[in-house]
């Protein structure tokens, strides 16, 4: 029984986050790297599911460049996932080359029981990958999973919906899992884990081997921009009255909006 998680190193939210000569995509250069938070749950949810189905065997799947992925990779390993897989790649891939990708991985290898994600990315928010993974794989779908229960042949899942309502979907395995914050709680790797992670197996797999390159990208980037400054914050001075005169001579001589 293979369950499998694909996760993304993504750069981490303290990082300053610098453009490249040609504004074509971020200076790498310097940034501090992580495991995509959202993927956190997922990894979680597939090591419970491991805890109450002891046959399972987690396969974590990631792709981009292997001199960095393979960090993320290990983490997860040190987690408690059993082995993993890395798709060497550029790190420009757009969504439907990196779904693409990890669909083609995965078939070559034993066939899913379960595949969890997160439901997106915090470097570009595209929450695509994993509808397009499940499309790859003919698999049904659904993700912002925030509850989830595991019977026989089907899957009970609850999900947020627009409103703050919640939806309960149910499908029939196998299925693509995007995991939402509150689903779990993720663990901590702990030294024994992190020790048992350099040993477990790492397959790595080169981009060409699965008929995918970067041609397959329908998207191109260009011209990147970083949001402008913020403008200095003012403090207002005086008795409310004064406060009140000034905010709204401000209002009218500066921000233009009364």
């Amino acid at each position: 029984m293979r369950v499998y998680v694909c996760i993304k190193q993504v750069p981490d939210t303290e990082t300053k986050i610098k453009l490249n000569a040609d504004k074509s995509y971020i200076d790498t250069t310097g940034i501090k790297w992580v495991m995509n938070p959202y993927d956190e749950y997922a990894v979680e949810e597939a090591l419970k599911y491991k805890q109450s189905h002891p046959s399972a065997n987690v396969t974590v799947v990631s792709l981009g460049p292997k001199k960095r992925v393979t960090e993320a990779l290990r983490t997860a390993l040190a987690m408690g996932a059993d082995d993993a897989l890395l798709i060497d790649a550029p790190e420009t891939l757009d969504s439907f080359a990196t779904a693409k990708s990890l669909a083609q991985a995965i078939k070559n290898e034993e066939a899913p029981h379960l595949i969890f994600t997160g439901k997106l990315a915090i470097d570009d928010n595209a929450s695509s990958v994993s509808q397009q993974l499940a499309e790859f794989l003919g698999l049904q779908h659904t993700t912002v999973v925030s509850k989830l229960e595991v019977g026989t042949n089907e899957v009970t899942l609850e999900r947020e919906i627009e409103g703050g309502s919640r939806e309960v979907v149910q499908l029939l395995g196998p299925a693509v899992i995007g995991a939402n914050k509150g689903l779990n709680q993720p663990r901590y790797a702990s030294l024994p884990g992190i020790m048992k992670a350099k040993k477990k197996p790492l397959k790595e797999i080169e981009l060409s081997s699965l008929g995918v390159t970067e041609s397959d990208s329908k998207l191109n980037y260009t011209n990147f921009a970083l949001p402008p400054e913020k403008p200095p914050v003012k403090i207002l001075e005086g008795d409310a009255g004064a406060q009140a005169e000034s905010l709204a001579k401000l209002l009218r001589e500066e921000a233009k909006v009364i």
